[in-house]
Protein backbone atom coordinates (compact mmCIF):
# COMPACT_ATOMS: atom_id res chain seq x y z
CA UNK A 1 0.00 0.00 0.00
CA UNK A 2 1.30 3.45 -0.88
CA UNK A 3 2.10 5.82 1.98
CA UNK A 4 2.45 9.57 2.16
CA UNK A 5 6.15 9.09 2.95
CA UNK A 6 6.63 7.40 -0.41
CA UNK A 7 4.63 10.08 -2.21
CA UNK A 8 6.60 12.97 -0.71
CA UNK A 9 9.95 11.31 -1.38
CA UNK A 10 9.45 11.08 -5.17
CA UNK A 11 12.58 12.47 -6.80
CA UNK A 12 12.47 11.49 -10.50
CA UNK A 13 10.07 11.23 -13.44
CA UNK A 14 10.54 7.46 -13.53
CA UNK A 15 9.63 7.13 -9.88
CA UNK A 16 6.60 9.40 -10.36
CA UNK A 17 5.35 7.17 -13.17
CA UNK A 18 5.82 3.97 -11.14
CA UNK A 19 3.93 5.39 -8.17
CA UNK A 20 1.20 6.89 -10.37
CA UNK A 21 0.59 3.55 -12.09
CA UNK A 22 0.45 1.75 -8.73
CA UNK A 23 -2.05 4.25 -7.38
CA UNK A 24 -4.05 4.14 -10.61
CA UNK A 25 -4.52 0.37 -10.36
CA UNK A 26 -5.60 0.65 -6.75
CA UNK A 27 -8.09 3.46 -7.33
CA UNK A 28 -9.38 1.86 -10.54
CA UNK A 29 -10.46 -1.01 -8.31
CA UNK A 30 -11.53 0.64 -5.06
CA UNK A 31 -12.74 4.17 -5.94
CA UNK A 32 -16.19 3.19 -7.18
CA UNK A 33 -17.08 6.26 -9.31
CA UNK A 34 -13.68 6.12 -11.02
CA UNK A 35 -14.00 2.37 -11.61
CA UNK A 36 -17.45 2.84 -13.14
CA UNK A 37 -16.22 5.68 -15.31
CA UNK A 38 -13.35 3.55 -16.63
CA UNK A 39 -15.77 0.74 -17.40
CA UNK A 40 -18.19 3.04 -19.23
CA UNK A 41 -15.46 4.45 -21.48
CA UNK A 42 -14.15 0.95 -22.19
CA UNK A 43 -10.77 1.12 -20.46
CA UNK A 44 -8.93 -2.13 -19.79
CA UNK A 45 -7.14 -1.33 -16.53
CA UNK A 46 -4.50 -4.01 -17.08
CA UNK A 47 -3.66 -2.54 -20.49
CA UNK A 48 -2.68 0.82 -18.93
CA UNK A 49 1.12 0.58 -18.81
CA UNK A 50 2.30 4.19 -19.03
CA UNK A 51 1.48 7.57 -17.55
CA UNK A 52 0.04 8.80 -20.84
CA UNK A 53 -2.51 5.97 -20.90
CA UNK A 54 -4.15 6.85 -17.57
CA UNK A 55 -7.66 8.32 -18.06
CA UNK A 56 -8.67 11.31 -15.95
CA UNK A 57 -11.95 11.33 -14.04
CA UNK A 58 -14.26 14.33 -14.65
CA UNK A 59 -14.12 16.58 -11.62
CA UNK A 60 -17.92 16.94 -11.60
CA UNK A 61 -18.21 13.52 -9.99
CA UNK A 62 -17.03 15.03 -6.72
CA UNK A 63 -20.41 16.82 -6.70
CA UNK A 64 -22.63 13.79 -7.22
CA UNK A 65 -20.73 10.78 -5.86
CA UNK A 66 -18.59 9.71 -2.92
CA UNK A 67 -15.16 9.64 -4.54
CA UNK A 68 -13.43 7.62 -1.84
CA UNK A 69 -11.32 4.51 -1.35
CA UNK A 70 -10.31 4.80 2.30
CA UNK A 71 -10.43 1.68 4.45
CA UNK A 72 -12.44 3.44 7.18
CA UNK A 73 -14.69 6.49 7.44
CA UNK A 74 -13.05 9.73 6.27
CA UNK A 75 -11.46 11.88 8.95
CA UNK A 76 -12.69 15.04 7.21
CA UNK A 77 -14.79 16.10 4.23
CA UNK A 78 -13.76 19.34 2.56
CA UNK A 79 -16.24 21.17 0.36
CA UNK A 80 -15.88 23.65 -2.47
CA UNK A 81 -17.33 27.14 -2.51
CA UNK A 82 -20.49 27.30 -4.58
CA UNK A 83 -22.22 30.28 -6.12
CA UNK A 84 -25.85 30.62 -7.11
CA UNK A 85 -27.44 27.24 -7.80
CA UNK A 86 -24.20 25.30 -8.24
CA UNK A 87 -23.63 22.18 -6.17
CA UNK A 88 -20.58 22.03 -3.91
CA UNK A 89 -17.96 19.34 -4.42
CA UNK A 90 -17.15 17.02 -1.52
CA UNK A 91 -13.60 15.74 -1.06
CA UNK A 92 -13.53 12.89 1.44
CA UNK A 93 -10.10 12.50 3.03
CA UNK A 94 -9.08 9.49 5.09
CA UNK A 95 -6.32 11.39 6.88
CA UNK A 96 -5.85 15.04 7.82
CA UNK A 97 -2.19 14.23 8.40
CA UNK A 98 -1.79 13.49 4.68
CA UNK A 99 -3.28 16.87 3.80
CA UNK A 100 -1.15 18.71 6.37
CA UNK A 101 2.05 17.07 5.23
CA UNK A 102 1.33 17.81 1.57
CA UNK A 103 0.54 21.50 1.99
CA UNK A 104 3.38 22.11 4.44
CA UNK A 105 5.94 20.37 2.22
CA UNK A 106 4.59 22.17 -0.83
CA UNK A 107 4.82 25.56 0.90
CA UNK A 108 8.34 24.80 2.12
CA UNK A 109 9.43 23.83 -1.41
CA UNK A 110 8.46 27.25 -2.75
CA UNK A 111 8.80 29.63 0.20
CA UNK A 112 10.90 27.92 2.86
CA UNK A 113 9.88 27.34 6.46
CA UNK A 114 6.60 29.04 7.50
CA UNK A 115 8.39 30.23 10.65
CA UNK A 116 10.35 32.71 8.52
CA UNK A 117 7.15 34.55 7.60
CA UNK A 118 4.16 36.36 8.99
CA UNK A 119 1.16 35.04 7.09
CA UNK A 120 -1.98 37.12 6.66
CA UNK A 121 -5.18 35.59 5.30
CA UNK A 122 -7.75 37.77 3.54
CA UNK A 123 -10.35 35.14 2.68
CA UNK A 124 -13.77 36.54 3.65
CA UNK A 125 -15.98 34.32 1.51
CA UNK A 126 -14.10 31.20 2.66
CA UNK A 127 -14.30 32.18 6.33
CA UNK A 128 -18.05 32.70 5.99
CA UNK A 129 -18.70 29.00 5.32
CA UNK A 130 -17.63 25.66 6.74
CA UNK A 131 -15.51 22.97 5.14
CA UNK A 132 -12.90 25.08 3.31
CA UNK A 133 -9.61 23.26 2.78
CA UNK A 134 -7.97 26.62 1.97
CA UNK A 135 -8.96 28.09 5.34
CA UNK A 136 -7.64 24.98 7.09
CA UNK A 137 -4.34 25.23 5.23
CA UNK A 138 -3.83 28.94 5.88
CA UNK A 139 -4.85 28.55 9.52
CA UNK A 140 -2.19 25.85 10.03
CA UNK A 141 0.46 27.90 8.22
CA UNK A 142 -0.36 30.96 10.35
CA UNK A 143 0.02 28.82 13.47
CA UNK A 144 3.39 27.54 12.25
CA UNK A 145 4.52 31.06 11.35
CA UNK A 146 3.57 32.31 14.80
CA UNK A 147 2.48 35.69 13.46
CA UNK A 148 -0.13 37.08 11.12
CA UNK A 149 -3.79 36.11 11.21
CA UNK A 150 -7.13 36.11 9.42
CA UNK A 151 -9.00 39.29 8.52
CA UNK A 152 -12.61 39.32 7.40
CA UNK A 153 -13.54 42.80 6.19
CA UNK A 154 -11.46 45.00 8.49
CA UNK A 155 -9.04 46.23 5.84
CA UNK A 156 -7.71 49.15 7.88
CA UNK A 157 -6.67 46.89 10.76
CA UNK A 158 -5.06 44.49 8.29
CA UNK A 159 -2.97 47.28 6.76
CA UNK A 160 -2.03 48.69 10.16
CA UNK A 161 -0.95 45.30 11.51
CA UNK A 162 1.10 44.50 8.42
CA UNK A 163 2.86 47.87 8.46
CA UNK A 164 3.91 47.39 12.10
CA UNK A 165 5.11 43.82 11.54
CA UNK A 166 8.92 43.66 11.07
CA UNK A 167 8.98 40.12 9.64
CA UNK A 168 8.77 39.25 5.94
CA UNK A 169 5.10 38.88 5.14
CA UNK A 170 2.79 36.93 2.84
CA UNK A 171 -0.67 38.36 2.22
CA UNK A 172 -2.77 35.55 0.77
CA UNK A 173 -6.16 36.78 -0.32
CA UNK A 174 -9.10 36.00 -2.53
CA UNK A 175 -8.85 38.07 -5.70
CA UNK A 176 -11.84 40.37 -5.20
CA UNK A 177 -10.83 41.26 -1.62
CA UNK A 178 -7.27 42.12 -2.66
CA UNK A 179 -8.71 44.28 -5.43
CA UNK A 180 -10.91 46.06 -2.86
CA UNK A 181 -7.90 46.81 -0.63
CA UNK A 182 -5.71 47.95 -3.53
CA UNK A 183 -8.44 50.20 -4.92
CA UNK A 184 -9.64 51.73 -1.64
CA UNK A 185 -6.34 52.10 0.23
CA UNK A 186 -3.36 51.57 -2.13
CA UNK A 187 -1.31 50.61 0.98
CA UNK A 188 2.13 50.20 -0.70
CA UNK A 189 3.27 47.47 1.68
CA UNK A 190 6.96 46.80 2.36
CA UNK A 191 8.74 43.44 2.55
CA UNK A 192 5.56 41.67 1.45
CA UNK A 193 4.54 38.99 -1.03
CA UNK A 194 0.98 39.48 -2.27
CA UNK A 195 -0.58 36.16 -3.28
CA UNK A 196 -4.00 35.88 -4.92
CA UNK A 197 -6.28 32.90 -5.16
CA UNK A 198 -9.89 32.00 -5.63
CA UNK A 199 -11.18 34.42 -8.26
CA UNK A 200 -13.98 36.95 -7.96
CA UNK A 201 -16.68 34.61 -6.57
CA UNK A 202 -19.35 36.78 -8.18
CA UNK A 203 -18.37 39.79 -6.01
CA UNK A 204 -16.70 41.84 -8.77
CA UNK A 205 -16.61 41.74 -12.55
CA UNK A 206 -14.33 39.16 -14.10
CA UNK A 207 -11.20 40.63 -15.67
CA UNK A 208 -8.07 39.01 -17.05
CA UNK A 209 -5.33 37.93 -14.67
CA UNK A 210 -2.97 40.40 -16.31
CA UNK A 211 -5.39 43.29 -15.62
CA UNK A 212 -5.91 42.13 -12.04
CA UNK A 213 -2.19 41.76 -11.38
CA UNK A 214 -1.50 45.22 -12.81
CA UNK A 215 -4.10 46.71 -10.43
CA UNK A 216 -2.66 44.81 -7.46
CA UNK A 217 0.95 45.70 -8.30
CA UNK A 218 0.10 49.40 -8.42
CA UNK A 219 -2.01 49.29 -5.26
CA UNK A 220 0.37 47.28 -3.09
CA UNK A 221 3.59 48.67 -4.54
CA UNK A 222 5.03 45.28 -5.54
CA UNK A 223 6.67 44.13 -8.77
CA UNK A 224 4.94 40.75 -9.06
CA UNK A 225 1.80 39.09 -7.81
CA UNK A 226 2.13 35.52 -6.62
CA UNK A 227 -0.72 33.04 -7.00
CA UNK A 228 -1.86 29.83 -5.34
CA UNK A 229 -3.57 27.17 -7.46
CA UNK A 230 -5.58 24.65 -5.53
CA UNK A 231 -9.11 23.35 -5.18
CA UNK A 232 -11.25 21.38 -2.78
CA UNK A 233 -10.81 18.26 -4.91
CA UNK A 234 -7.01 18.37 -4.59
CA UNK A 235 -4.68 17.66 -1.68
CA UNK A 236 -1.75 19.63 -3.12
CA UNK A 237 -1.17 23.15 -4.41
CA UNK A 238 0.84 24.78 -7.18
CA UNK A 239 2.33 28.27 -6.83
CA UNK A 240 3.24 31.10 -9.16
CA UNK A 241 5.84 33.75 -8.36
CA UNK A 242 4.63 35.99 -11.18
CA UNK A 243 3.49 36.21 -14.80
CA UNK A 244 0.79 33.61 -14.06
CA UNK A 245 3.24 30.72 -14.50
CA UNK A 246 2.70 27.93 -11.97
CA UNK A 247 5.03 25.21 -10.73
CA UNK A 248 3.75 22.07 -9.04
CA UNK A 249 5.45 19.97 -6.34
CA UNK A 250 7.22 16.75 -7.35
CA UNK A 251 4.22 14.55 -6.53
CA UNK A 252 1.84 16.59 -8.70
CA UNK A 253 1.74 16.72 -12.51
CA UNK A 254 -0.28 18.86 -14.92
CA UNK A 255 -1.21 17.86 -18.47
CA UNK A 256 -3.30 19.69 -21.06
CA UNK A 257 -5.97 17.88 -23.09
CA UNK A 258 -7.69 18.69 -26.35
CA UNK A 259 -11.00 20.32 -25.34
CA UNK A 260 -12.76 18.39 -28.13
CA UNK A 261 -11.26 15.03 -27.19
CA UNK A 262 -10.62 14.57 -23.46
CA UNK A 263 -8.56 11.43 -24.09
CA UNK A 264 -6.04 13.25 -26.28
CA UNK A 265 -3.32 15.33 -24.62
CA UNK A 266 -2.20 18.41 -26.50
CA UNK A 267 1.44 19.30 -27.25
CA UNK A 268 3.22 21.89 -25.13
CA UNK A 269 2.13 25.50 -25.63
CA UNK A 270 -1.28 24.51 -27.05
CA UNK A 271 -4.32 25.77 -25.16
CA UNK A 272 -6.56 23.09 -23.70
CA UNK A 273 -8.29 21.66 -20.67
CA UNK A 274 -6.15 21.07 -17.59
CA UNK A 275 -5.75 17.52 -16.26
CA UNK A 276 -4.05 16.98 -12.93
CA UNK A 277 -2.31 14.05 -11.31
CA UNK A 278 -2.16 14.72 -7.58
CA UNK A 279 -0.64 11.71 -5.86
CA UNK A 280 -1.56 13.30 -2.54
CA UNK A 281 -5.15 12.20 -3.31
CA UNK A 282 -4.42 8.78 -1.82
CA UNK A 283 -7.94 8.10 -0.62
CA UNK A 284 -10.03 9.64 -3.42
CA UNK A 285 -8.95 9.93 -7.06
CA UNK A 286 -5.53 11.20 -8.08
CA UNK A 287 -6.36 11.65 -11.78
CA UNK A 288 -8.67 14.60 -12.32
CA UNK A 289 -10.04 16.20 -15.46
CA UNK A 290 -10.70 19.82 -14.43
CA UNK A 291 -12.79 22.52 -16.07
CA UNK A 292 -9.87 24.94 -16.16
CA UNK A 293 -8.16 25.95 -19.40
CA UNK A 294 -4.46 26.58 -19.77
CA UNK A 295 -1.14 25.83 -21.43
CA UNK A 296 1.74 23.54 -20.52
CA UNK A 297 5.25 24.91 -20.88
CA UNK A 298 8.28 22.92 -22.00
CA UNK A 299 9.73 22.77 -18.48
CA UNK A 300 6.56 21.30 -16.92
CA UNK A 301 5.27 24.58 -15.52
CA UNK A 302 1.81 25.68 -16.63
CA UNK A 303 -0.49 28.65 -17.09
CA UNK A 304 -4.17 28.89 -16.17
CA UNK A 305 -6.17 31.00 -18.61
CA UNK A 306 -9.77 30.57 -17.57
CA UNK A 307 -12.62 28.10 -17.50
CA UNK A 308 -14.33 25.97 -20.13
CA UNK A 309 -17.57 27.83 -20.85
CA UNK A 310 -20.66 25.63 -21.17
CA UNK A 311 -18.41 22.59 -21.21
CA UNK A 312 -19.72 19.29 -22.50
CA UNK A 313 -17.28 16.60 -21.44
CA UNK A 314 -18.47 13.43 -23.13
CA UNK A 315 -17.04 11.05 -20.58
CA UNK A 316 -18.76 12.81 -17.71
CA UNK A 317 -22.08 12.98 -19.54
CA UNK A 318 -21.82 9.30 -20.34
CA UNK A 319 -21.25 8.55 -16.69
CA UNK A 320 -24.01 10.80 -15.39
CA UNK A 321 -26.58 9.36 -17.79
CA UNK A 322 -25.70 5.80 -16.92
CA UNK A 323 -25.38 6.00 -13.12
Amino acid sequence: MLTIDKILSISSDAEFERVALELFRYQARYTAPYAEYLSLIGVDVEAVQSLGDIPFMPIELFKSRDVYCGESAPEIVFTSSNTGSTVASRHMMASLDVYRRCFVRGFENFYGAPEQWSIYGLLPNYLEREGSSLVYMVDRLIAMAGSGGFYLNDYERLISDMRSDPKPKILLGVSYALWDVAEQYAPKLQNTIVMETGGMKGRRKEISKRELHDILCRGFGVEHIHSEYGMAELTSQAYSSGEGIFAAPRWMRVMVRDVNDPMDHAPHAMRGGIDIIDLGNLSSCAFIQTQDVGRLLDDGRFMVEGRIAGSDIRGCNLLVHNM
